[in-house]
């Protein structure tokens, strides 16, 4: 019996000395360096990844019509995030100028830029292209072309006029609205598979876009009359 004693206190005493004391109201902080940056952090924030659904279509011209769209969507939209960046930057030095004078004669001079940049490309666009952009526009911008236009007349009037001058029967007020059409859906969704595969460099839009919303309306199969 005493020798069973001392087994056990043995025992215990081994199974103690293992188990580390939980600390109470620890206040260690654990902080992540970045490669690069000597500035340590608590958290790190990470790019939110979207799932993509394999595509499928109905039939071989619903595939055609998606390559199609596909390569004048990849072809317009480093246009429209230019022309985001090159609006941000536009007011953000407008909103520093307080004479009209001084807004009146920028403008004219980033009219010039944007013109020599943009408008010898532009003049190349179909109409379906065109209109891509007009809807990518806003998905950049978050508001309607028409909206810049009438905003930022002195500049941006020119700009679109000339460019598009071949171009008359696009709409300027044109949307970009993936959950109500079929088409924004798709170029969503291309832009989505593009920013994935590294093709262009992701830009988020200006509002929210709820894609798995638009994946589920529109990836229902559609019934006959």
């Amino acid at each position: 019996m005493k020798y069973f004693f001392y087994i056990a206190l043995i025992f215990s005493t081994l199974v103690s000395a293992q188990v580390d004391p939980v600390k109470q109201d620890s206040t260690d902080v654990h902080y992540l360096y970045i490669e690069g940056d000597s500035i340590g952090v608590t958290s790190v924030e990470l790019d939110e990844v979207i799932l993509l659904p394999n595509l499928k279509f109905e039939d071989r011209d619903a595939r055609i019509r998606y390559i199609i769209l596909r390569r004048k969507t990849l072809k317009v939209y480093p246009y429209a995030k230019l022309a985001s960046q090159r609006l941000e930057a536009l007011q953000n030095r407008l909103n520093t100028l307080e004479r009209k004078r001084d807004k009146k004669r920028y403008a004219k001079v980033i009219q010039k830029y944007i013109e020599d940049e943009f408008s010898a490309e532009l003049k190349k666009l179909t109409k379906t292209e065109g209109q891509i952009l007009v809807k990518l526009i806003h998905r950049q911008t978050g508001r309607t072309t028409f909206e810049l236009i009438k905003e930022l007349r002195s500049g941006w009037r020119a700009f679109w006029f000339n460019s598009t001058a071949k171009l008359f029967n696009i709409s300027l007020k044109k949307e970009f609205s993936p959950i109500n059409e079929e088409e924004d859906y798709l170029i969503e969704d291309i832009l989505q598979r593009a920013f994935q595969n590294l093709q262009i460099e992701r830009q988020r839009p200006a509002f929210n876009i709820d894609f798995y919303a638009c994946v589920n309306k529109w990836s229902k199969p559609k019934t006959k009359d």
